[in-house]
């Protein structure tokens, strides 16, 4: 391994973690001495990455450092370009929208070679069935997510009964064949999981919900037994 891709891969270690990681650990999985780890670490400092710790301490990268230009594995473009792929076909216009434009910026940062296997990858996604007839708009429902606004809902459940529901919307799921909003649900004092396309009427709340969405997330994990992803 050259040493640029070398301080490119402890980059991408440290991004995965949000909290500090043991020198030696980081060493281990790089397959270098501790010595090598503390001076590559020192030159990353110096070129502005935002990594925090010392020796017995660990280390941690906070948020706002790129390191260009983008380097990227056969199986990472590939990776890449089926997921946004995904994302084109089975979800909402706007996040259709937002994969190609990722896609593009990031072909424009990679070397020539690298473009070249993004663009000619022939790893494709399969036609599904069709997805429900939605009322409401994905949009809207990811919005209130980011700001933490309570829903107003009309929701009809599987025997077509409708009840009105007011919840603290935290989560979206998209599956292969319904769309799913991930919920605490006031009228049922838990968490619920409501079929987009059930909505039949929605109205965004001006007052925010009282528990932030990351600590609603972690509750549900907890509660439901998914794991941290």
């Amino acid at each position: 391994m050259s040493r640029t891709q070398r301080l490119f891969s402890l980059m991408q270690l440290l991004r995965r973690h949000r909290y500090p990681v043991a020198g030696a650990s980081l060493a281990e999985s790089l397959g270098v001495s501790l010595r090598t780890l503390y001076r590559d670490i020192a030159t990353l400092q110096a070129q502005g990455a935002h990594i925090e710790g010392a020796p017995g301490l660990g280390y941690v990268l906070k948020p706002g450092f790129m390191l260009p230009p983008l380097m990227f594995s056969e199986e990472e473009i590939e990776a890449i370009v089926l997921g946004s792929r995904w994302v084109a076909n089975r979800t909402d216009g706007a996040l259709a929208d937002a994969a190609g434009n990722a896609l593009a910026k990031i072909a424009a940062v990679l070397p020539a070679d690298l473009r070249a296997s993004l663009e000619a990858s022939t790893l494709l996604i399969g036609p599904g069935d069709p997805l429900p007839p939605m009322t409401v708009d994905l949009t809207v429902i990811r919005e209130a997510i980011r700001t933490e606004r309570k829903l107003h809902l009309a929701y009809r459940d599987e025997a077509g009964k409708t009840s009105e529901r007011v919840i603290w919307p935290f989560a979206l799921g998209f599956f292969e064949r319904v769309r799913m909003v991930v919920a605490w649900c006031e009228l049922r004092d838990g968490f619920r999981h409501f079929r987009a396309d059930r909505i039949e009427t929605m109205t965004v709340s001006a007052a925010r919900y009282p528990r932030g969405r990351r600590s609603l997330l972690k509750a549900w994990r907890e509660t439901t037994g998914r794991r941290e992803e």
